[in-house]
């Protein structure tokens, strides 16, 4: 078995013993005056979502010249979460960050993982108590997770929360893309706004409805309000109508099930960004039906 410094020269997940890669290396990295290309995911949905990034993800990877990817798997395990499985599946079809949202705390198996360096992450404005970490540095990209709070949960202001991590950065990486998963468009479009010019891209997520936005803001910020989902076409949200429709008709509780039927959505935006100056070139959505 590899031990954890042999793991860290590597380029992937290490599953023996779940350490991490955080490599500085720029080998395999764009040539200079060649943009870095960053692909986001939206929210995968359950075990659909995940066979729709393994059978997207690395063949887009390699027709687009992708360098790095992020997808927000709050919502991998069976519509509600993310277990150590769901994220190793995730890994292994070439997402290098998962992301997360409101949903993190509904699988307790990952929570001793959050607590290691496995790429996982909760929203950054969880009290510092909470357990895991709301950034993370990996192939010279920072990737910052925040939580919206219209609309979704009792939490600490995104918006000072990635002001105080920003404002204590010593270096800068190669780039910076923000996941904010949020509900109202207002709450993003104003994070949007306030970190034109200061990081590379501000994704939101939530929704899993993909927007039709996607543009560079006035001092190089690239931006989209929703990044959409992984999960099945025909479904509200990835769940099955059936379901829905209980709970809108009766206004009484009952369980969402993942729909498992028929053709897959996979939603994604693709960001260029150049390192020298962090700013994004290029935003543009990146989607792909599975039949």
């Amino acid at each position: 078995m590899p031990t954890p410094h042999d793991c860290f020269r590597l380029t992937t997940i290490c599953y023996n013993c779940w350490w991490p890669f955080v490599s500085n290396s720029t080998a395999g990295w764009p040539a200079k005056g060649h943009p870095l290309r960053i692909l986001m995911i939206g929210d995968v949905v359950g075990r659909p979502g995940r066979r729709a990034v393994k059978s997207v993800l690395p063949s887009l990877k390699e027709e687009l010249a992708i360098d790095f990817v992020t997808a927000n798997g709050e919502n991998s395990a069976g519509g509600f979460g993310v277990t150590l499985e769901t994220a190793k599946e995730l890994f292994s079809a070439g997402v290098d960050v998962i992301t997360s949202g409101n949903h993190i705390w509904d699988q307790r198996d990952i929570y001793p993982h959050l607590k290691t360096n496995l790429p996982v992450l909760r929203p950054l404005n969880y009290p510092p108590s909470a357990i895991g970490r709301g950034h993370a540095l990996v192939k010279d990209v920072m990737v910052i997770n925040l939580l919206g709070r219209v609309f979704v949960g009792t939490v600490e202001c995104p918006f000072r929360a990635v002001d105080a991590l920003l404002t204590g950065l010593k270096d800068r990486p190669r780039a910076i893309v923000v996941d904010f998963h949020a509900e109202a468009s207002s709450e993003k479009m104003a994070l949007g706004w306030y970190l034109d010019g200061r990081v590379s891209a501000v994704a939101g997520t939530h929704t899993h409805v993909p927007t039709a936005d996607a543009r560079i803001l006035p001092k190089g910020t690239g931006f989209v309000h929703d990044l959409g989902m992984a999960g099945t076409l025909n479904s509200v949200i990835g769940f099955r109508t059936e379901d829905a429709l209980v709970r809108f008709l009766d206004q009484t509780p009952h369980k969402l099930n993942v729909e498992d039927r028929g053709p897959l959505r996979f939603n994604s935006v693709l960001f260029e960004v150049d390192e020298t100056t962090g700013k994004a070139t290029s935003v543009r959505r990146t989607d792909r039906d599975v039949l």
